[in-house]
């Protein structure tokens, strides 16, 4: 199974993308302005061109467990990319860390930024805690 995780934030969204035995997360390119219509266009370009099985993307709660203004942007996004990615699912996982981890770690590729390390880090744990889905 492969699966595209993202990093959503209305600058930029981050991506990473599973290999086919959802061993390693590797982070991509991400994608400019992700909320505008050509933005979700290219997300929604990303998941079919990686073929992937299933969508992750980081929900951003707040350290109280509360939503936020962001938490509520990134599930509104979340129903606008379920409208465009019919028949793929798309699930809400918790990033927080996610950002001061990738943060640390750094980057040896160009095309890596920050954010796709997020989407990266989000994506190793989401593969760890749903390891016998992705090998059944």
């Amino acid at each position: 199974m492969r699966v595209v995780a993202l990093d959503y934030g209305s600058a930029r969204c981050g991506c990473a993308v599973s290999d086919p035995t959802g061993t390693l997360a590797t982070p991509i390119e991400p994608v400019l302005n992700p909320g505008t219509r050509k933005g979700l266009g290219r997300v929604v370009a990303v998941i079919r061109e990686r073929e992937a099985d299933r969508v992750v993307l980081g929900l951003p709660i707040g350290l109280s467990g509360a939503d936020t203004d962001q938490t509520r942007e990134t599930r509104a996004f979340a129903e606008r990319l379920r409208a465009a990615v019919r028949g793929t699912p798309v699930d809400l996982f918790d990033e927080r860390f996610t950002t001061a981890i990738a943060a640390k770690t750094g980057g040896g590729q160009a095309v890596t930024s920050e954010d796709s390390r997020a989407a990266a880090v989000l994506l190793e744990d989401w593969l760890a805690r749903h390891r016998h889905e992705v090998q059944a």
